[in-house]
Protein backbone atom coordinates (compact mmCIF):
# COMPACT_ATOMS: atom_id res chain seq x y z
CA UNK A 1 0.00 0.00 0.00
CA UNK A 2 1.28 3.49 -0.73
CA UNK A 3 1.11 5.98 1.05
CA UNK A 4 -0.78 9.16 -0.51
CA UNK A 5 0.94 12.25 -0.86
CA UNK A 6 -0.96 15.52 -0.99
CA UNK A 7 -0.44 18.74 -1.97
CA UNK A 8 -2.05 22.47 -1.23
CA UNK A 9 -1.11 26.00 -2.72
CA UNK A 10 1.16 26.33 -0.29
CA UNK A 11 2.55 22.84 1.19
CA UNK A 12 3.06 19.39 0.64
CA UNK A 13 1.87 16.53 2.53
CA UNK A 14 4.53 13.73 2.70
CA UNK A 15 5.48 10.26 4.97
CA UNK A 16 7.65 10.81 7.55
CA UNK A 17 11.15 9.83 7.33
CA UNK A 18 14.18 9.15 9.25
CA UNK A 19 15.43 12.20 7.71
CA UNK A 20 12.84 14.58 9.91
CA UNK A 21 13.91 13.54 12.93
CA UNK A 22 15.98 16.79 13.45
CA UNK A 23 13.16 18.69 12.55
CA UNK A 24 10.57 16.88 14.10
CA UNK A 25 12.60 17.25 17.29
CA UNK A 26 12.59 20.99 16.40
CA UNK A 27 8.58 21.44 16.19
CA UNK A 28 8.37 19.05 19.73
CA UNK A 29 11.02 20.45 21.61
CA UNK A 30 8.79 23.92 22.00
CA UNK A 31 7.04 23.95 25.27
CA UNK A 32 4.29 26.34 22.82
CA UNK A 33 3.80 23.64 21.09
CA UNK A 34 3.10 20.59 23.79
CA UNK A 35 1.63 22.60 25.94
CA UNK A 36 -1.73 21.05 25.26
CA UNK A 37 -0.61 17.47 24.32
CA UNK A 38 -0.30 13.92 26.55
CA UNK A 39 3.70 14.48 26.22
CA UNK A 40 6.68 16.20 27.76
CA UNK A 41 9.08 18.63 25.51
CA UNK A 42 10.90 16.46 23.82
CA UNK A 43 15.02 16.60 24.64
CA UNK A 44 16.27 13.69 21.98
CA UNK A 45 16.28 12.95 18.43
CA UNK A 46 15.60 9.52 19.56
CA UNK A 47 11.98 10.33 20.62
CA UNK A 48 11.27 11.92 17.25
CA UNK A 49 12.61 8.69 15.82
CA UNK A 50 10.69 6.75 17.92
CA UNK A 51 7.46 9.33 16.75
CA UNK A 52 8.17 9.08 13.20
CA UNK A 53 8.40 4.95 13.88
CA UNK A 54 5.02 5.26 15.06
CA UNK A 55 3.11 7.20 13.04
CA UNK A 56 4.45 5.23 10.07
CA UNK A 57 3.46 2.20 11.79
CA UNK A 58 0.06 3.38 12.20
CA UNK A 59 -0.55 3.74 8.54
CA UNK A 60 1.03 -0.18 7.88
CA UNK A 61 -1.67 -1.24 10.74
CA UNK A 62 -4.42 0.85 8.70
CA UNK A 63 -5.41 2.28 12.05
CA UNK A 64 -4.00 5.75 11.22
CA UNK A 65 -2.27 7.69 8.79
CA UNK A 66 -0.01 10.89 10.10
CA UNK A 67 1.80 13.33 7.07
CA UNK A 68 4.45 16.06 7.27
CA UNK A 69 3.55 19.14 7.03
CA UNK A 70 5.63 20.82 4.32
CA UNK A 71 6.26 24.16 2.65
CA UNK A 72 6.06 23.62 -0.94
CA UNK A 73 8.65 26.34 -1.50
CA UNK A 74 11.22 25.14 0.43
CA UNK A 75 10.47 21.33 1.81
CA UNK A 76 11.35 22.56 5.50
CA UNK A 77 9.12 20.27 7.65
CA UNK A 78 6.97 22.55 9.89
CA UNK A 79 4.46 20.16 11.41
CA UNK A 80 2.52 17.04 11.00
CA UNK A 81 -1.51 16.54 10.40
CA UNK A 82 -3.48 13.07 10.47
CA UNK A 83 -6.20 11.02 11.76
CA UNK A 84 -4.45 9.47 15.02
CA UNK A 85 -7.15 6.54 14.71
CA UNK A 86 -9.27 4.86 11.68
CA UNK A 87 -11.94 3.00 12.33
CA UNK A 88 -12.58 1.07 9.35
CA UNK A 89 -16.06 -0.40 11.03
CA UNK A 90 -17.69 2.32 12.12
CA UNK A 91 -16.59 4.85 9.19
CA UNK A 92 -15.07 7.31 11.89
CA UNK A 93 -11.14 8.84 12.51
CA UNK A 94 -9.78 10.62 15.17
CA UNK A 95 -8.03 13.88 13.83
CA UNK A 96 -4.63 15.47 15.28
CA UNK A 97 -1.92 18.25 14.27
CA UNK A 98 0.82 20.57 15.20
CA UNK A 99 3.29 23.02 14.10
CA UNK A 100 5.71 24.78 14.86
CA UNK A 101 5.10 28.32 17.08
CA UNK A 102 7.30 30.21 14.04
CA UNK A 103 4.55 29.17 11.41
CA UNK A 104 1.39 29.57 14.00
CA UNK A 105 -1.64 32.31 12.55
CA UNK A 106 -0.61 31.61 9.05
CA UNK A 107 -3.37 29.29 7.75
CA UNK A 108 -1.40 26.41 7.52
CA UNK A 109 -3.29 23.84 9.73
CA UNK A 110 -6.47 24.72 8.25
CA UNK A 111 -5.14 24.49 4.59
CA UNK A 112 -3.50 20.94 5.89
CA UNK A 113 -6.59 20.17 7.44
CA UNK A 114 -8.89 21.07 4.88
CA UNK A 115 -7.09 18.83 2.02
CA UNK A 116 -6.21 15.80 4.47
CA UNK A 117 -10.61 15.65 5.62
CA UNK A 118 -11.55 16.32 1.72
CA UNK A 119 -9.35 13.62 0.75
CA UNK A 120 -10.85 11.51 3.28
CA UNK A 121 -14.24 12.01 2.63
CA UNK A 122 -13.93 11.66 -1.14
CA UNK A 123 -12.47 7.95 -0.12
CA UNK A 124 -9.40 8.71 -1.60
CA UNK A 125 -7.58 7.11 1.06
CA UNK A 126 -6.64 3.41 1.66
CA UNK A 127 -8.77 2.78 4.75
CA UNK A 128 -12.54 2.48 3.23
CA UNK A 129 -15.53 5.04 3.28
CA UNK A 130 -15.39 7.75 6.39
CA UNK A 131 -18.68 9.30 7.57
CA UNK A 132 -17.23 11.07 10.70
CA UNK A 133 -14.13 13.28 12.14
CA UNK A 134 -13.19 13.64 15.64
CA UNK A 135 -11.24 16.80 17.08
CA UNK A 136 -10.54 16.90 20.84
CA UNK A 137 -9.31 20.11 22.26
CA UNK A 138 -7.97 20.87 25.77
CA UNK A 139 -9.53 23.55 27.55
CA UNK A 140 -7.98 26.97 26.92
CA UNK A 141 -6.31 25.73 23.42
CA UNK A 142 -8.70 28.25 21.34
CA UNK A 143 -6.29 28.39 18.21
CA UNK A 144 -7.13 24.56 17.92
CA UNK A 145 -10.62 25.14 18.33
CA UNK A 146 -10.73 27.99 15.80
CA UNK A 147 -9.00 25.93 13.55
CA UNK A 148 -11.69 23.10 13.48
CA UNK A 149 -14.81 25.71 13.66
CA UNK A 150 -13.22 26.98 10.19
CA UNK A 151 -13.17 23.87 9.06
CA UNK A 152 -17.42 23.78 9.81
CA UNK A 153 -16.61 21.27 13.02
CA UNK A 154 -19.23 21.14 15.63
CA UNK A 155 -18.83 21.70 19.61
CA UNK A 156 -20.68 18.40 20.82
CA UNK A 157 -19.67 18.92 24.38
CA UNK A 158 -16.79 18.51 27.27
CA UNK A 159 -15.57 15.04 28.35
CA UNK A 160 -15.01 15.42 31.80
CA UNK A 161 -11.35 13.95 33.08
CA UNK A 162 -11.54 11.99 30.16
CA UNK A 163 -7.37 12.29 29.98
CA UNK A 164 -4.69 11.75 31.82
CA UNK A 165 -0.86 13.29 31.45
CA UNK A 166 1.43 15.31 32.91
CA UNK A 167 0.15 13.63 36.11
CA UNK A 168 -3.20 15.35 36.62
CA UNK A 169 -6.71 15.34 34.60
CA UNK A 170 -7.71 17.30 31.84
CA UNK A 171 -11.16 17.85 31.12
CA UNK A 172 -11.42 17.88 26.53
CA UNK A 173 -13.78 19.77 24.27
CA UNK A 174 -15.11 17.48 21.76
CA UNK A 175 -15.61 18.57 17.95
CA UNK A 176 -17.23 16.47 15.30
CA UNK A 177 -17.69 17.03 11.32
CA UNK A 178 -19.84 14.73 9.65
CA UNK A 179 -19.09 14.05 5.94
CA UNK A 180 -22.86 15.69 4.49
CA UNK A 181 -21.38 18.56 6.51
CA UNK A 182 -18.32 19.75 5.09
CA UNK A 183 -18.00 22.29 2.40
CA UNK A 184 -13.93 22.79 1.11
CA UNK A 185 -12.80 25.33 2.11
Amino acid sequence: MDFPDLETPRLKLTKLSKDDSKALLNVFSDKDVVKFYDIDVYDSEEQALKLIEFFNSRFLDTVGIRWAIRLKDTGKLIGTCGFNSWNQKMKSAGIGYELSSEHWGYGYATEALNKIINTAFLNELPFGELHRIQGDTMLGNGASESVLLKLGFKEEGIRRSSGYWKNEYHDLKCFGLLKPEFNEI
